[in-house]
């Protein structure tokens, strides 16, 4: 079975799969969907931008397309809201007439809308924990009637400190329920989550998880501390498409983007303490092409789904392996090529090399010296007025 109409589904869903023109199926979605439909409990683990969203929201829809109206059948836990936000709009792109619009609960927005969707009895519920949980024990959300619960990308939502949120919310499921998990890694706390939430899942698990994908080319550049900024100029005045940039810290992500507008480059940023609004805003932008360049935080390393990123820089080494994999599985998606270029300066050198054994991985090395510094600003500024699209004043970090 390679094709979606290969699979048993009804036919409104078919007809809105085939007008989306999706055609063949992911391995993961080849071996999580079958058994997902059988009703059985399913744990799939597989590299990012490999379709995992699919393979859930399939057998949901298939779910909800048999399930009278009225009720909360299928709820969607997720660990951001940005990835909600997308969850939310692949369904509405493929649900039937007949099916309930999904309430979307997740925090920085206006709860008002959410307690008119729960009270009205959605059929799904795609939420974020600490905004769902909230909303439960102020009585707003009736869970008793769930027979489907998604927890995509588990290890985030723990990693992000979810667990006494996750287990309050569990706690008031039906017992007798399907449970479909998806997850980056498998690590002690996901497996433990599984054990006790999951019914003999069927285990799914493609290609390694702990290995960035063959589609992106990975390079390194050691550089002194003052270097960082100037090399990472001129690796944006030589890209002609979209690029990431990511840092550690909030304080950093400011810092940096305001520096390169500065330079006349059209950037925006992303980090947790940015309204929804200007989350929103920045990332429409940046899916839009009104920006070349968005910098985040790792708040953007999951659930983050653009479209031909060429370009993903590390210009703070992440603390962790499993971060590195993350951030540079936003570029080289669904078998298009990527690039990865990550700077590392002073302590950072040593961090990057434990993150290449712990991967079993070697990036290749690039030199820097005086001439990487590019040209100087105003040459840059100009360059960029004739050839990108410059955001305007008050458009900047929306």
């Amino acid at each position: 079975m390679t094709t979606f109409s290969e699979l048993p589904l009804c036919s409104a869903l078919q007809r809105k799969l085939a007008a989306a023109q999706f055609v063949n199926l992911t391995p993961i979605q080849e071996r999580a969907i079958p058994p997902a439909l059988e009703g059985r409990d399913v744990i799939g683990t597989a590299q990012t931008g490999t379709g995992k969203t699919l393979a859930f929201l399939i057998p949901l829809i298939e779910t909800l397309s048999r399930e009278p109206a009225g009720h909360t059948v299928t709820l969607v836990m997720l660990p951001t809201r940005e990835l909600a936000m997308q969850v939310h709009e692949q369904y509405e792109q493929l649900r039937t007439k007949t099916m309930p619009r999904a309430a979307l609960i997740i925090g920085g927005v206006s709860e008002k809308a959410q307690i008119q969707s729960l009270r009205a009895g959605s059929g799904l519920v795609i939420a974020t924990p600490g905004r769902l949980q909230d909303l439960m024990t102020r009585k707003f959300a009736d869970l008793c009637q769930v027979k489907m619960l998604v927890l995509d990308e588990a290890d985030r939502m723990l990693d992000m400190g979810f667990l006494p949120a996750i287990r309050r919310i569990l706690s008031t499921l039906p017992k007798q329920r399907q449970t479909l998990g998806f997850s980056a890694t498998m690590e002690q706390s996901v497996a433990s989550l599984v054990n006790e939430y999951m019914r003999d899942p069927v285990r799914v698990a493609l290609g390694s998880v702990l290995k960035p994908a063959e589609s992106v080319q990975l390079k390194a550049y050691e550089v002194r501390p003052g270097e960082k900024l100037d090399v990472l100029r001129q690796l944006l005045y030589a890209e002609k498409g979209q690029t990431l940039i990511f840092t550690r810290t909030k304080r950093g992500t400011e810092r940096l983007a305001k520096e390169l507008v500065r330079d006349g480059f059209a950037a925006a940023m992303i980090h947790g303490d940015r309204s929804q609004s200007q989350r929103n805003g920045a990332l429409g932008g940046f899916q839009e092409g009104r920006f070349q360049v968005l910098v985040a935080t790792d708040i953007a390393s999951r659930g983050l789904h653009v479209d031909d990123v060429a370009h993903v820089i590390n210009y703070d080494v992440p603390k962790m392996a499993e971060d590195f994999i993350h951030r540079v599985g936003r570029t080289g998606r669904a078998g298009l090529q990527g690039r990865a270029s990550t700077l590392a300066a002073g302590a950072e050198v040593l961090e990057l090399r434990q993150i290449e054994r712990t991967l079993k991985l070697k990036m290749e090395r690039l030199q820097t010296d005086t001439a990487m510094a590019g040209p100087p600003r105003r040459m840059i500024q100009n360059t960029l007025a004739s050839r990108t699209l410059t955001a305007l004043p008050g458009e900047v970090f929306v």
